[in-house]
């Protein structure tokens, strides 16, 4: 079921969401130059580390990574993604949209149970 089209189609939405929180957050913190580096910086990082480090033949992905990367790793680090933006919602005051993107998140996760099994598998 992970890699189910819609459920692919979900994840892509998460990660968009993810990004965009984690700009929104850099936008909120700081101003001038700061404002704007910390705006794009923080999901470019995101989105770097997201599509850098991979587990190769992953089937809900392109099977490509760039860095192979362990199955549990993979998991943390996408964990991480999606808890960060959380936070980064919370605390840029957005308490509801932060709440929604956890639970959507762990939905997610949940219906994605084939594919965190195939993760801790490949190590």
């Amino acid at each position: 079921m992970g890699s189910h089209p819609l459920n692919l189609a979900l994840r892509f939405i998460l990660e968009l969401v993810a990004l965009a929180s984690l700009g929104y957050w850099g936008w909120q913190q700081y101003d001038g130059v700061s404002q704007w580096l910390f705006c794009i910086g923080l999901p470019l990082i995101a989105a770097v580390v997201w599509g850098t480090f991979a587990v190769p033949d992953d089937p809900s992905r392109s099977g490509h990574a760039p860095i192979p990367t362990a199955g549990w790793l993979r998991l943390i680090l996408e964990l991480l993604v999606f808890a960060s933006a959380t936070l980064a919602l919370w605390f840029s005051g957005q308490q509801p949209i932060a709440i929604g993107l956890a639970v959507v998140t762990v939905l997610h996760y949940m219906a994605s149970y084939d594919r965190i099994q195939w993760l801790l598998a490949n190590h």
